[in-house]
């Protein structure tokens, strides 16, 4: 198997007449990706959708990373993510909102906010592709 760090190979299949695809990564389940009506059938992810979870895991990834590195006691963590699209072609993202809510009992402000920093300027990829096209905004909280 190829270290996914260095190259990662994909493929998609178009399975319907329309824009409905299947998906897959060296080895893991499928997924469905699809387009709304009428150009699609909205069978699966479009392809912003997924992009919003890869930035997500990506950041998610490196926060938990950190925190866990730092000893600290992670009991959950959700982030929600929210595109807002341009209007005009090409109708990408020109803000991504993500909201992290993390659950930990000894987990400060502080901490967060240096973990979210390391992602942003280091160890998220994703961030690092996105960086300078689009704004991304971070919120968060922490709950015990």
């Amino acid at each position: 198997m190829k270290d996914k760090s260095v190259e990662l190979n994909s493929s998609i299949n178009l399975i319907n007449e329309k824009l409905h695809f299947n998906a897959i990564v060296e080895g893991n389940d499928p997924i469905s990706i699809d387009y709304t009506p009428p150009l699609g059938d909205n069978l699966g992810y479009t392809s912003l959708e997924l992009l919003l979870l890869s930035l997500s895991s990506c950041v998610g990834s490196a926060v938990l990373l950190f925190l866990r590195k730092m000893k600290k006691n992670i009991t959950g963590c959700e982030i929600n993510a929210k595109g807002t699209r341009r209007t005009e072609h090409p109708t990408c993202f020109n803000k991504i909102v993500l909201t992290i809510n993390l659950k930990s009992s000894d987990t400060s402000i502080e901490d967060l906010e240096k973990v979210i920093n390391l992602a942003e300027d280091k160890y998220c990829p994703v961030w690092a592709m996105l960086k300078g096209n689009v704004e991304i905004e971070i919120k968060h909280k922490i709950t015990a």
